[in-house]
């Protein structure tokens, strides 16, 4: 591997057969074509408990696939989290892989004796990519991107991953054939721009 290839993870977390998993293609397609090293996780194929089970008093063993999964964060440069909003936010598939995967002594790392902590991811950088049935405006301006906000600012930059940018498309629910192709073509320029 060259050196100067930027190392790109794709965390898919969507079901099997979406809109996302094209966009996911596209985007790697994109990146690849930039010379970009590029890795895939999909989270429906992965064997985990997405449930923390005693919260973080007592860390459940890692399953293999996560164990995998944080050595493929601590390889990547890029991390792009592609996923349909639900409710407002993400499927509970990615909550539980955060709250499995992102633990203290991983991502981040509270100071003895105090409300501080240290950002472990810190050095990387981030980009949703959002389906939604909801029109980007209105979950903007009605729902001021509640959901973006706890993945951007709650999880990511709290890990130290920064900048996290945001690619929204919707509504899904109604776009036609030729929209979802804009979406693709825009999916892939992303990937060839990290």
């Amino acid at each position: 591997m060259s050196n100067d290839k930027t190392r790109i993870l794709l965390i898919l977390a969507s079901p099997k057969g979406s809109f996302c998993e094209a966009l996911a293609e596209a985007y790697r397609d994109g990146a690849q074509s930039a010379g970009s090293e590029v890795r895939l996780i999909a989270l429906s194929q992965l064997a985990f408990d997405p449930i923390l089970r005693q919260g973080y008093r007592e860390i459940q063993p890692l399953e293999p696939d996560l164990l995998a999964a944080q050595d493929a964060i601590r390889w990547a440069q890029h991390l792009v989290f592609i996923y349909p909003l639900w409710w407002g936010t993400m499927p509970a598939l990615l909550k539980g892989f955060v709250e499995r995967v992102f633990l203290p002594g991983f991502a981040f790392q509270y100071r003895p004796d105090s409300v501080l902590w240290d950002k472990l991811l810190s050095g990387r950088s981030a980009q949703l990519i959002v389906t939604m049935d909801t029109p980007p405006w209105f979950f903007r301006l009605i729902y001021r991107s509640a959901g973006h906000r706890v993945m951007k600012n709650n999880i990511l930059e709290f890990c130290g991953v920064k900048p996290v940018s945001i690619l929204n498309f919707g509504s899904a629910k109604t776009a036609s054939a030729h929209k979802r192709q804009q979406w693709l073509k825009q999916a892939r320029e992303a990937g060839s721009r990290v």
